[in-house]
């Protein structure tokens, strides 16, 4: 088994990764299923990689497909006690860039080494005849995935343990010196926002269906804004809470997930897709826009900013309002790419179509953020 390491800034995949409403999501996507009959493969096969990569794994063993909306179609093997996890590639036609296993696997290695919270990863395999596409072996995180950030199921005093966490381990992220940790060629450095403008809007153009007049105008907009500091960083490009795997009973990451779209980047854009939910209605967005979070005991952005900083000992994060604005068009491109779909019928999600209004709002919201009626 060999591994190859290209470079690039993630790839253009569905960050949106279910259009059903957050409670829908929790029910649907939690747990695993019976393989799904395009993903069916020599048991043998996989058998024999595991037990020379994952100690303690016994002949006998049962692989099922987790729900979650991965881009990426994930396995759960169990064998006695011992768990672990498959990630492949999707079956069909694929853009080159996307869906970069052996990326995903560079990235789990080089953070699992340096002490940060990710699965151990255990062999990446480019041996398609196994399972029928390049893969890679991880360990099993047990705890608890959120998939509604206002997290219902919790307490005031949880709900605020929770978010510090969060905003501890993406700011930990940010501070990796990613030189030391070999992942100086994970990405170029610097230019990453101009980069992932002109890619998204190469995106939305080509699944563009109606003349909308915000996305028009962020086009225009965000290349002539670019902020003057490029700082880079390792980014994990999707920094959501169903992405993030909390400790069974303590509010403590024990693995974040999805490394799909990680790159070396701009952190603060990084952070700001993450404080997008403070920007978006609850419900099919999953947002936190119109609660009371202080009774909630889930911070304001503002707050949730503050603890980030001060965890990366900054006075300061520039540019905010670009960077949700950005990110905000962002997603209205990648919605635009789901609603395409749908309409054309080969869409992955039953209800891909309601994506088209998404595309709207997101757009709405970030050029209201862009020129300043609604404040940050």
């Amino acid at each position: 088994m060999s591994v190859r390491l290209p470079r690039g800034d993630g790839s253009p995949v569905d960050l949106v990764k279910t259009l059903a409403s957050a409670a829908d999501a929790q029910a649907a996507f939690t747990g695993s299923m019976p393989i799904d009959q395009r993903y069916q493969f020599d048991l043998d096969k996989l058998g024999a990689l595991l037990r020379s990569h994952v100690a303690g794994f016994d002949k006998d063993f049962v692989v099922e497909q987790f729900r979650g909306g991965q881009s990426n179609p994930t396995f759960l093997v169990r064998s006695n006690d011992q768990r672990c996890v498959v990630r492949r590639k999707p079956a069909g036609q694929l853009l080159r860039s996307a869906h970069a296993i052996d990326r995903e696997y560079r990235v789990l290695k080089a953070l699992s080494e340096a002490g940060f919270p990710v699965p151990t990863p255990h062999a990446y395999c480019d041996d398609a005849s196994i399972i029928g596409s390049e893969f890679y072996v991880m360990s099993f995180a047990d705890g608890r995935v959120y998939w509604d950030p206002a997290l219902p199921q919790e307490s005031p005093q949880s709900r605020q343990a929770i978010y510090a966490e969060a905003a501890r381990v993406i700011a930990r992220l940010h501070d990796i010196d990613f030189r030391a940790v070999g992942l100086e060629g994970f990405g170029k450095q610097g230019g990453y926002l101009g980069r992932q403008i002109k890619r998204w809007t190469e995106q939305y153009r080509a699944s563009q269906t109606d003349s909308l007049e915000a996305m028009e105008r962020l086009i225009d907009w965000l290349p002539r804004h670019l902020p003057p500091n490029d700082e880079v960083s390792v980014v994990h490009g999707d920094f959501r809470f169903d992405n993030l795997v909390f400790h069974p009973t303590e509010p403590r990451v024990i693995a974040v997930l999805d490394w799909e779209l990680s790159t070396l980047g701009h952190p603060t854009s990084d952070f700001a897709y993450h404080c997008l939910k403070w920007h978006l209605p609850p419900g099919s967005t999953r947002g936190l826009a119109g609660l009371d979070l202080t009774a909630q005991g889930i911070p304001t952005e503002a707050q949730h900013l503050r603890t980030y900083r001060g965890e990366r000992r900054r006075s300061d994060v520039l540019d905010w309002d670009f960077h949700i604005a950005f990110n905000l068009f962002r997603v209205a491109a990648i919605s635009q790419g789901v609603y395409r779909r749908g309409l054309e019928g080969n869409a992955s999600n039953a209800r891909a179509l309601e994506a088209g209004e998404r595309v709207r709002t997101f757009a709405g919201t970030g050029w209201d953020i862009a020129t300043g009626a609604t404040p940050v």
